[in-house]
């Protein structure tokens, strides 16, 4: 393929629309196999097919196909029209009332994401190409184009991989970063290796909240994924996950039926840390098996427990990413209480365009005060983690530890 080759962009309202052997060589790196779960065919056909992202929801399919002169799909990013900023966690509120002080519409505008889900991965679709580069630019020139002639104020690419972002910062878009906390294999045999790692006061407190959560009376944590998902389970997780988002957020993003299709489609990347008392269900958290990195996503309950939010979420995935070789945990959204246990400050990164060239200076010049601020706290916060090498317990050193 040469660089002279012209590209044309066609428009997607619904995942249907393309082949899903199509769609997932995109997604994969190395053109074979989709390494994060969400990035799949499957996983946002379900959101679509499901009723939880679509027109009625305030995510309408804008996905960009690129094709050469031949109509061979040569890349792909999923974007949709958005009448809203809920469900993004990226944060632009102050940008839109900014917009609407100053008399124009935020809203619609292009969101380039996988919807509900605040986790890394790529933004730009190009399979195993060799000439990366130029399909990259062109998808942006493409969205950007799209912004222009539907009148959308704006388009964002949202947790984006860093070389995505590196390229959108070049062609133009502004560069957004946050935090977020994620563990790291670092090659641990087991959950005890892990822990020796820690410096001593962190240790005895993770052993202590993982014996709390144990001793509660008649608890059993089971795993379900594959064969073993069952319906029974997904619906007990179901009444858990409506009851978090009734008190976070007010409304609950996904479908029961979304859960449903998961199930059918990609079972196997799903994990259900479910913990029963006295044979009923009475907590979970959803998890999503990538090649490299597990995923958690949404924790209920309709018990209260001491602890147990922390074994579920945290401890579980640990320790399921220890005994399967998994290098990376990322567990959401936020939260700087993730990192007593383990989990150490991350940087996202998001890339945006501003129609509106006075709005767009302006949020530029907020952007580089908030990078600096970010890499700071960033620093701060990772001299501050718990492992050893990082900061040691000088008081563990003194005398003889039998923790």
């Amino acid at each position: 393929m040469s660089e002279e080759e012209t590209f044309q962009i066609r428009i997607l309202t619904s995942m249907t629309d393309i082949d899903p052997v199509v769609w997932d060589k995109l997604a994969a790196s190395d053109g074979k196999k989709v390494s994060n779960p969400f990035l799949t065919h499957a996983f946002l056909s379900s959101l679509e097919e499901s009723g939880s992202a679509n027109a009625e929801t305030g995510w309408l399919g804008q996905h960009l196909l690129l094709e050469n002169s031949n109509g061979e799909v040569l890349a792909a990013m999923p974007c949709y029209l958005k009448s809203h900023s809920q469900g993004e966690y990226v944060f632009d509120h102050n940008w839109a009332e900014a917009c609407h002080r100053a008399g124009g519409n935020y809203y619609p505008k292009l969101q380039c994401s996988v919807p509900f889900t605040p986790a890394t991965g790529n933004r730009i679709l190009t399979g195993n190409a060799t000439n990366k580069a130029i399909l990259q630019t062109a998808l942006m020139n493409g969205l950007e184009q799209l912004a222009r002639n539907i009148g959308a104020s704006s388009a964002h690419i949202t947790f984006m991989e860093k070389h995505e972002w590196d390229v959108a910062g070049e062609y133009g878009f502004l560069q957004r970063v946050d935090q977020q906390f994620h563990w790291e294999n670092d090659g641990y045999q087991d959950f005890d290796a892990f822990l020796a790692s820690l410096t001593s006061r962190k240790r005895k407190n993770i052993k202590k909240e993982r014996a709390g959560a144990a001793s509660i009376e008649n608890i059993e944590i089971v795993h379900l994924t594959g064969d073993t998902l069952t319906d029974e389970a997904l619906n007990a997780f179901y009444d858990f996950y409506l009851d978090t988002g009734a008190k976070k957020w007010g409304r609950p993003y996904l479908t029961r039926k979304f859960y449903t299709l998961i199930k059918e489609r990609m079972a196997d990347q799903v994990l259900l840390v479910m913990a029963k008392r006295n044979g009923i269900y009475i907590a979970g958290a959803i998890n999503f098996i990538g090649n490299e990195c597990l995923y958690g996503r949404h924790w209920g309950c309709i018990e209260n427990h001491r602890f147990l939010h922390f074994e579920i979420c945290y401890y579980q995935a640990i320790e399921y990413a220890i005994n399967n070789g998994i290098k990376h945990v990322e567990a959401g959204a936020q939260g700087e209480h993730k990192l007593a246990r383990g989990y150490t400050p991350s940087t996202t990164y998001s890339a945006h365009y501003i129609a509106h060239s006075g709005l767009s200076d302006a949020i530029e010049n907020y952007l580089i005060h908030e990078r600096k601020h970010v890499s700071m706290e960033n620093d701060y916060l990772s001299s501050h983690a718990p492992f050893k090498n990082i900061n040691t317990d000088k008081k563990s050193n003194k005398g003889t530890s039998n923790d």
